[in-house]
């Protein structure tokens, strides 16, 4: 009877162990790493990115069963967007993925961003993006998914906060809503140069977060410059969770192309034609208040 019960107790926690494992969650590569701070293209505008990132050190574990592992793989879209009125964007991604000489589409991704109206320009801004994305088995247990971005933020000449409180709805039977927020800090050192620290986050289900160890936390350590008219964000990756990719290396490059009668998108800001800091900030001090 002893043996039975310890037998049992075997089986009750190799099932516990394995479940674990199951919600364990390991970190899904994406292929946009970015904070929105609320800059858009002119009205008129069409701006191109390319969004790059390489897990150097990541999960060798599928997310899901038919999934791709994030470790060793190149991820990335190209974006383009353009500037419906001085407070509108859309945007079009075509996101990929690849990962042992295979490349893989997740489709396409359409978005629509509101914004205060001239918001990198102010002080205090603040906006919401929306984007609803056709997903690949590869990439997701959903076809069908949506992402809802406010922006929250404050700059001044030398310095800017901003958070992005995000959450991601999947539809359908697998489908679930997560919270994954994001948030920048960055010093604008000249007008072509700025340095600063982003926070990316994925806590888990919403109602029922997952436990630290599970949660995905990583920050970056990040620049902004730019090369003639294209504006360059890149960083380095740092996951602080044990389901965090461990590394990661990402890369922004961002053109605005020229409207007839006026500039480009962020002036002469360190990541103009990116949705990227301090472009157009004043010279009065940051305001004690509550940001893209």
């Amino acid at each position: 009877m002893v043996n039975a019960i310890l037998s049992r107790g075997r089986v009750s926690w190799l099932a516990a162990a394995c479940l674990f494992v199951t919600n364990a969650g390991p970190a899904k590569a994406v292929d946009e790493i970015q904070v929105y701070n609320g800059s858009i293209a002119e009205i008129g505008q069409l701006t191109i990115q390319q969004h790059l990132n390489y897990v150097a050190l990541g999960s060798k574990t599928p997310p899901f069963a038919g999934g791709i592992p994030s470790n060793r793989s190149l991820n990335g879209t190209p974006e383009f967007a353009y500037g419906v009125t001085d407070w509108w964007e859309v945007g079009l991604y075509l996101p990929f993925s690849i990962q042992d000489q295979r490349f893989y589409s997740d489709a396409f991704k359409v978005r629509s961003l509101f914004v205060s109206p001239n918001a990198d320009k102010r002080n205090f801004f603040y906006g919401i993006n929306f984007e609803l994305s056709h997903e690949t088995p590869a990439f997701a247990q959903t076809r069908w998914g949506m992402e809802i971005r406010p922006i929250i933020g404050v700059r001044n000449a030398g310095y800017e906060l901003i958070v992005n409180p995000i959450v991601d709805i999947g539809f359908g039977q697998s489908g679930e809503a997560t919270f994954t927020p994001a948030a920048r800090v960055a010093r604008r050192l000249t007008d072509d140069l700025s340095f600063g620290v982003e926070y990316y986050s994925d806590l888990g289900r919403i109602g029922s977060f997952d436990t630290l160890s599970n949660q995905q936390h990583t920050m970056f350590a990040v620049t902004d410059f730019k090369v003639n008219e294209v504006g360059v964000n890149f960083g380095i990756g740092y996951g602080l969770t044990p389901a965090s990719d461990r590394w990661v290396v990402k890369a922004i490059i961002g053109y605005a192309l020229p409207v007839e009668g006026g500039g480009r998108t962020g002036g002469d800001a360190p990541g103009a034609a990116l949705k990227n800091p301090l472009a157009h900030a004043n010279q009065s001090s940051l305001r004690t208040v509550p940001r893209p």
